[in-house]
């Protein structure tokens, strides 16, 4: 049997303990705000998010970190990781990234240590896309697998979050997952040929909605 499928499900396992069930990156905020408050508009900002965010930028951005630590090309990484950290636009953003990364790394010693390249153990502040990537890579997962991992998962944390704070029933979080797991195909794609030159993030109702978390009064989550 070809063991990438359940190590892909583990990776993408909400088990993982990277800590991403603490995060509901800005999502909280918008809920307080009002802007998030059933499950048509829980949809729509998940949804906006991962088609002008996490699509455009974020999984371009992995699936090449998943082919530089394939091919040891440790320089890329190393840009590529850098170029994401400096894009995360507030500070809970960037913390939360380096937060998982460190935890990823500290979990992948604990399971397949002989695997790991130094330049790994080297890099100061390894955000969760460069780790992921790494599993991914030292896993033979395919690209395109990891990459509808990737994104599910985040999905997944983003319902899960918005079970907690709107509130929502299960069943309507079963139907989220549905409509979000349907645009994963093609935003896959998209990221699998997408140039350098045509990423983007720019999403600013995100980066407001994480800025203004920072100072949000009473909160379940830390970003």
């Amino acid at each position: 049997m070809n063991l990438a499928l359940p190590r892909l499900l583990q990776l993408a396992s909400p088990a993982l303990p990277v800590g991403a069930y603490t995060y509901s990156q800005g999502l909280e905020w918008a809920v307080e705000a009002g802007l998030v408050r059933d499950q048509a508009t829980a949809g729509s900002w998940i949804g906006g998010v991962l088609e002008e965010g996490i699509g455009r930028f974020e999984a371009p951005l992995t699936d090449c970190l998943q082919r530089a630590w394939s091919a040891a090309d440790i320089a890329e990484v190393e840009r590529l990781n850098a170029d994401y950290l400096a894009s995360r636009e507030s500070s809970e953003l960037r913390a939360e990234s380096v937060q998982m990364g460190y935890s990823l790394r500290r979990l992948l010693h604990d399971l397949d240590e002989r695997s790991l390249p130094p330049a790994f153990d080297a890099m100061p502040e390894p955000a969760f896309p460069a780790a992921w990537a790494l599993a991914a890579a030292v896993w033979n997962i395919p690209p395109a697998d990891s990459l509808t991992a990737y994104l599910w998962s985040w999905c997944e944390n983003q319902v899960l979050a918005a079970l907690k704070t709107v509130p929502l029933g299960q069943a309507a979080g079963q139907r989220l997952l549905l409509a979000l797991g349907g645009r994963l195909p093609a935003l896959v794609q998209q990221a699998l040929v997408l140039p350098e030159a045509e990423w983007s993030n720019f999403a600013p109702g995100f980066a407001l909605a994480s800025s203004g978390h920072e100072m949000q009064y009473s909160r379940l989550f830390r970003s």
